[in-house]
């Protein structure tokens, strides 16, 4: 048990500094994009169009490579394939941490949606995986919920950090996480090999004609993803049970509407209150602060009283007031008042991860864990179509009515399904429907 807990120890350790990394720079990307493509402007109808070109390249990107490299996890171990998103995370931050002229931007721009189908919603499934391979199914809810938080917390010391930085060494500072990040895993994050080898044992028993008994306890066997594996694919796995199938439509709805909010709110704030890079900042650090403490403390205590299902469904509801209060804003403070209702949405996501992972056997987390990334992914390839046309209209001059966060409020509305769906969503089994 000491060993299984010291090899979590180092893949939080890895998780944080990977966040680290990654987050940094959100706080200075927006105002660094208006000040490459429009100086001077407080809305930028290009700015915001690049930005949801990007999320949905990325999003369609992911929608593809996350499920296989999950699968691949299963087969070959969890470290082998984290090795694949640390690395390929540190190229776009290098090229930015160099200089933050237009080309630079563009290069960037490039690098980044390219890297990022690979690089962030891998990483997140595979190290899920690596947790469920470690954790018992009773304590798998907070240990996601624990994975979560500290990932949160990486988030909330680069937001810290990067004010009182310049925009040239906050980049820099961020290449030197990501690359430590990469260091540390190689290092001294341990294989864990759990799916892999029950499920290298089970195949051997089948060539061998021998009953495996890990075959017998894991439930429900999955159809295997092929190597270039089709959306069809995803689509059977979660069809082939109406638990996965309820969680893959809330996955969907609640991924649309935080996507949505991630592609309107900050040019909302810089349309409506003139929000600078300082205020985006503590805006972030309140939400990242938030979060971690609610994943690290609330998740483990209410878990095992609650159970993923209700605890999801009031998760939901927080999500939805988080949106819409948003959406209403009248003053400048009112953002910061809707962001403590993060308190409850940010606990959504370690919800689905621990009952569509309790449905699957060992040696099918990573292809269950990619899947459900895989159908966030989605989302965010359709939220750019839907909501940055939305944003850009409703801040500009030629608005139908005068409601700027009219966006946002579509965005409430999509979790608002989501939680519809989740009221009706049968708790999680041990085996198939």
């Amino acid at each position: 048990m000491k060993e299984a807990a010291a090899e979590l120890g180092h893949l939080l350790v890895f998780a944080f500094l990977f966040c680290l990394g990654a987050y940094m720079v959100t706080p200075v990307i927006t105002d660094l994009t208006m000040a490459v493509l429009c100086p001077g402007q407080d809305q930028c109808s290009l700015a915001i169009y690049l930005t949801g070109l990007q999320q949905a390249i990325t999003g369609l990107g992911a929608l593809v490579v996350t499920p296989v490299v999950g699968n691949l996890s299963d087969r070959y171990g969890r470290k082998a394939l984290l090795a694949l998103p640390a690395t390929l995370s540190v190229v776009p931050l290098a090229i930015l941490a160099l200089k933050q002229r237009r080309p630079y931007f563009y290069a960037y721009y490039v690098a980044k949606t390219l890297t990022a189908m690979v690089s962030e919603g891998t990483m997140t499934c595979i190290s899920l995986a690596y947790v469920a391979d470690k954790v018992p199914k009773e304590q798998r809810a907070a240990a996601f919920g624990v994975f979560y938080g500290v990932c949160t917390a990486g988030f909330v010391a680069g937001t810290i950090v990067a004010p009182f930085l310049s925009v040239s060494s906050t980049f820099q500072v961020a290449t030197l996480a990501a690359v430590a990040a990469v260091v540390y895993m190689r290092a001294f994050v341990q294989e864990t090999d759990g799916g892999a080898s029950l499920l290298r044992d089970e195949e051997v028993a089948i060539l061998l004609f021998v009953p495996s008994s890990s075959a017998e306890e894991v439930s429900p066997r999955l159809p295997p993803l092929r190597m270039a594996s089709s959306l069809s694919e995803v689509a059977a796995i979660f069809t082939s049970s109406s638990s996965f199938m309820r969680a893959a439509v809330i996955t969907f709805f609640n991924s649309l509407g935080e996507a949505g909010l991630q592609t309107a709110l900050l040019y909302f704030l810089k349309a409506q209150f003139h929000y600078t890079k300082n205020q985006y900042a503590n805006l972030l650090l309140i939400l990242g602060i938030t979060e971690s403490f609610s994943q690290l403390t609330i998740m483990p205590l209410l878990a095992p009283k609650l159970g993923e299902q209700k605890l999801l469904v009031v998760a939901l509801l927080g999500s939805c007031v988080h949106g819409f209060l948003y959406s209403i804003a009248w003053s400048f403070w009112v953002p910061y008042l809707a962001a403590s209702f993060v308190i409850l949405s940010t606990l959504v996501g370690p919800c689905i991860r621990s009952i569509v992972s309790k449905n699957v056997g060992p040696s099918e987390q990573g292809m269950v864990q990619g899947c459900i990334t895989g159908i966030s992914s989605t989302a965010h390839v359709i939220s750019p179509l839907v909501f940055t046309p939305l944003t850009a209209w409703f801040l500009s001059e030629t608005a139908p009515f005068n409601f700027k966060g009219f966006s946002l409020a579509c965005a409430g509305f999509a979790t608002l399904v989501a939680l519809t769906m989740s009221l009706i969503m049968r708790g999680s089994r041990s085996s198939a429907d």
